[in-house]
């Protein structure tokens, strides 16, 4: 290979480097919750179960 094809290609570091590249940490976009979990917040907004269906 010559050098003036790679010159468009980036390095290995850069690669890493690049945020989009980077494996996302353990638990960072989970979106599961618990029973309990939703369950509280049921309770501490009672209205927002009203308000969905008002919405239909």
């Amino acid at each position: 290979m010559s050098n003036s094809r790679n010159n468009n290609q980036p390095s290995k570091a850069e690669v890493q480097t690049t945020k989009l590249n980077k494996l996302p940490l353990p638990g960072e976009f989970d979106t599961e919750f618990s029973a309990e979990e939703a369950a509280e917040v049921f309770e501490e907004h009672p209205n927002a179960a009203n308000r969905s269906q008002n919405q239909e």
